[in-house]
């Protein structure tokens, strides 16, 4: 580990938690990372990155559930920019923003993330996973 990157660890804040493929795994993964921020004292973005915490495990648990296998939450503040990071077990299945369904069914969590963030994206592997990451800056 070379002196900058050993600097940027010694700066940087980390949560992690894995959590079941369910509705209520989902819940607690946007509860939990909104508590942590708070913990952290960056309530000006708890709210935003609780909203894409929602929309990234949600479309975890509905489009990358495998049966028996969790997914997990990663949230990194980094100087001025939270990234979250949302991994799931379907790596075959890379999330494209797509048209709102006329039903109102859904269709416009990935939408809402790219309003809050300044970028997302997704990042293969290790097989058979996937890792669904957005930044959002910090005021």
């Amino acid at each position: 580990m070379n002196p900058e990157t050993s600097q940027l660890m010694a700066t940087a804040r980390h949560f992690t938690l894995q959590l079941s493929s369910t509705p209520r795994g989902a819940r607690l993964a946007r509860l939990l990372a909104v508590e942590q921020l708070r913990t952290w004292g960056l309530e000006e973005v708890a709210g935003a990155a609780g909203q894409v915490v929602a929309e990234l495990a949600n479309n975890a648990v509905t489009h990358g559930h495998v049966p028996g296998r969790d997914f997990r939450l990663r949230t990194i503040v980094t100087g001025a920019v939270v990234r979250i990071e949302v991994s799931d077990t379907r790596g075959d299945r890379v999330p494209l923003p797509g048209a709102p369904s006329g039903d109102g069914g859904g269709g416009r969590g990935l939408l809402v993330v790219a309003a809050l963030a300044r970028g997302w994206g997704v990042r293969p592997g290790p097989s058979p996973q996937k890792t669904v990451w957005a930044e959002l800056d910090l005021p």
